[in-house]
């Protein structure tokens, strides 16, 4: 949906500078460019025109698009793969970035198939440290965008989240927003309808959650920049 005057009077009356910040969106959809639109993609825009808008620079990752091997080896072309865009195209995106946030569709009331295999690349790099002897996503906030027109976002988003905090992402309140349809075959979230509207943009509920968690994530990814990340005390590798 596109940002509406609230949204963009938040960006106008921003104070706070973010432009230190870097953010990576990694839409887990399984359909390729090629293939048409993706809906999780037409939500997750709006999260980044936010932030955007407050200064914040954002990578956008279609995964799809690239040829990652699936494993939990952070080169899987080191144990047999064909190919495998992640060493070189994904991960010095994820690495540099502050602010991580998951983007998938629900299938069978679970993420993306590549929304797992995502999950299990990010793993893979588990045990590398920072400068500082902590868990490399130590310092990183992360987040995550649902759609579908089944149910499951929050167990979707479950999923995702206890992930990303797992392997040492810090997770804000209320960091995770999604938009659902009516259960069964029916428009995914931007479809065009009979009346020429589109499927959820009058969602006021998925329009306030997207904006909380956006200003959440840049809050604490900025909160933590600040502060020069976690305290490393009682929770390095040794």
């Amino acid at each position: 949906m596109p940002l509406n005057d609230s949204q963009k009077k938040l960006i106008a009356d921003n104070r706070i500078d973010y432009s230190d910040l870097k953010a990576v969106f990694i839409n887990t959809t399984l359909k390729s460019a090629s293939q048409g639109q993706s809906h999780t993609e037409t939500l997750m825009r709006d999260a980044i025109d936010l932030m955007e808008g407050c200064g914040i620079g954002v990578e956008y990752i279609r995964a799809a698009e690239h040829d990652i091997a699936f494993g939990v080896q952070p080169d899987m072309r080191e144990h047999g793969a064909r190919a495998d865009d992640w060493p070189e195209k994904i991960w010095p995106k994820v690495e540099a970035a502050d602010i991580l946030v998951i983007g998938t569709p629900i299938w069978l009331g679970e993420e993306s198939s590549i929304c797992r295999v995502i999950i299990e690349r990010l793993y893979a790099h588990s045990a590398q440290t920072n400068d500082k002897d902590q868990y490399v996503y130590y310092g990183k906030v992360g987040g995550c965008v649902v759609t579908g027109n089944e149910d499951g976002i929050k167990a979707v988003a479950n999923t995702v989240l206890y992930s990303l905090q797992h392997i040492g992402c810090a997770i804000p309140p209320q960091a995770d927003c999604g938009w659902i349809g009516e259960a069964g075959p029916g428009a995914s979230y931007g479809d065009e309808q009979d009346d020429g509207s589109r499927a959820g943009f009058d969602n006021d509920f998925t329009r306030k959650n997207l904006t909380i968690m956006t200003f959440n994530l840049m809050h604490f990814a900025r909160m933590l920049k600040d502060a020069g990340g976690i305290p490393a005390y009682g929770n390095t590798t040794s």
